[in-house]
């Protein structure tokens, strides 16, 4: 049984558990093709957070909001580079912390402390709730950020009356190399990348803020809104890309391995499926799937195919076939017929069946199915 990811190319924009993250989609199937979006600032070289550190062992909170387990635990360790670690335990020792998520609440745990509550759904919106429904009034919060200023937490607390401390516990920047990631939005402009993966709200970010530096903002927005499939890992990791309107999808769970089995449901779900003759054909990313076997498809050669697939058995003309050559390649000059036979020469040996497309003559060339 053909991979469930077989024939599509996936992007990966993670900087941490990027591997795993990409063995994960390689093992249903997919091509993968990372592009980096940020790189983590270490821990013992951010003086935001000693400072900040330093501002909760001064006078210790009343309320600890831990949101990440690396998060906590990196802060903890930071904590104890600079020789703060025994300070800052006691300083959360006497705070009710609550934790986002099973991992926070592990990291917690692991440093000698206690949570008191933990949202159901694992997210910032229901922790947020539970705050103000309890009351934050001239209370003092410590919130542990994940990488991205909790803008709406921070201000709905403030404005509740709280006065609230936010820890950078780790903080991104754009990647060293960015190499890789200009490459991966050449794909996403080409038609070459067909699903897009985040997992940190940074990392979205970071690709919108690098597409405008290199003037295709609008090339990029225009591939992730109508035609690339983008899987986030939560709600939070979304919003930057919601904010500008591009629609992704996500796991009920925030976890890696459920934003793979999300991805393999999903994209194959969006494939065109036609029957030709006695071939029934699932038109993918990057291949064909010619009953049930992956067939490697070059993208000039794809492009035809799909246009003869909107309408099976109509007959295009070279003309329009011409067209959709000239669309693909997003070059202006003229492509003539010699271009467009080319193409159908190859398509038709990528398919292995040469009798699927039929030349009609004079007229051009349609998918060799009967009319509805």
């Amino acid at each position: 049984m053909t991979a469930p990811l077989a024939g599509y190319t996936v992007g990966v924009t993670a900087a941490r558990r990027a591997d795993e993250l990409g063995a994960l989609l390689a093992r249903r199937g997919a091509s993968v093709q990372f592009g980096p979006a940020i790189q983590l600032i270490p821990l013992a070289d951010d003086e935001d957070l000693l400072r900040q550190t330093q501002a909760v062992i001064d006078v210790p909170p009343d309320v600890v909001v831990a949101t990440t387990g690396i998060g906590f635990r990196g802060w903890v360790e930071a904590a104890e580079g600079w020789g703060l670690g025994d300070s800052l335990l006691a300083a959360l020792g006497t705070a009710t912390v609550l934790t986002r998520g099973p991992k926070a609440k592990g990291a917690v745990r692991a440093a000698g402390l206690v949570e008191a509550w933990a949202p159901v759904s694992e997210g910032s919106a229901e922790l947020l709730e539970h705050l103000l429904a309890a009351g934050v009034a001239g209370k003092r919060i410590a919130v542990q950020l994940h990488g991205e200023p909790l803008r709406d937490f921070v201000e709905a607390l403030r404005r509740a009356g709280a006065e609230v401390v936010e820890v950078p516990v780790y903080r991104w920047t754009g990647p060293a190399d960015p190499a890789p990631l200009s490459r991966l939005l050449d794909g996403l402009v080409s038609g070459q990348v067909d699903a897009l993966t985040f997992t940190s709200a940074p990392a979205a970010a970071s690709v919108l803020r690098t597409a405008a530096e290199e003037d295709r903002l609008e090339q990029v927005l225009d591939a992730l809104r109508y035609r690339v499939l983008v899987v986030c890992v939560g709600p939070i990791t979304a919003s930057p890309l919601a904010r500008v309107g591009v629609p992704v999808i996500q796991p009920s769970r925030a976890r890696i391995g459920a934003l793979v089995r999300e991805l393999a449901v999903a994209l194959p779900a969006r494939a065109t499926r036609v029957k030709v003759g006695e071939c029934s054909l699932e038109l993918r990313g990057q291949a064909v799937l010619v009953d049930d076997e992956p067939r490697p498809v070059p993208p000039a050669p794809m492009a035809v195919l799909r246009a003869l697939a909107e309408d099976p058995g109509r007959v295009l003309s070279r003309r329009v076939l011409a067209g959709v050559l000239r669309k693909h390649s997003g070059r202006e000059d003229t492509v003539d017929a010699h271009a467009v036979e080319t193409a159908v020469g190859r398509l038709r040996a990528a398919l292995g069946a040469p009798n699927l497309v039929t030349t009609v003559v004079k007229r051009g060339y349609r998918l060799a199915v009967e009319h509805s």
